[in-house]
């Protein structure tokens, strides 16, 4: 694995994989730094650790990671994901509790893809639709009144 990082990350990678619980979402991304935007000022989430090479995030309840596509270099995926044209295609990344008016607002002014404007829903959330810079399909949510 190619690493642009220099110095040493916020903490060990074994220590930060023994915090894992559950299910938690790797997103690989062309550029930490490009993809940064979209995470913090449109869904909201809170930087935990940044350096060129792995971000990870905080949004409401939920952590997850950027890698960068160089760290799988030596990754069977790797071919295939450099060769890549739309990423996520089928897969919907769901943020529950980020207000989905003020993500899409935060996405239209950063110019990101708005698939489909906030609206109300039969199955009781209010959602907005959003395609981030590498193709992900983010769809933050908050549930409707009663």
């Amino acid at each position: 694995m190619s690493k642009k990082r220099t110095g040493d990350p916020w903490m060990p990678a074994p220590r930060y994989a023994r915090t894992l619980k559950g299910l938690t979402v790797n997103l690989l991304v062309r550029d930490i730094a490009a993809a940064l935007p979209f995470h913090r000022q449109v869904l909201g989430a809170t930087l935990i650790y940044s350096d060129p090479d792995i971000a990870v995030l905080r949004g409401t309840d939920a952590e997850w990671m950027l890698h960068a596509d160089h760290t799988y270099d030596a990754h069977p995926l790797h071919a295939a994901l450099v060769k890549a044209t739309t990423r996520g295609l089928g897969a919907e990344l769901r943020l529950h509790g980020r207000d989905p008016d003020e993500a899409e607002k935060q996405a239209r002014r950063l110019g990101f893809d708005v698939i489909e404007a906030s609206a109300d829903k039969a199955h009781g959330l209010r959602e907005v639709f959003l395609r981030d810079a590498d193709g992900y399909v983010w769809v933050p949510d908050v549930p409707l009144a009663p």
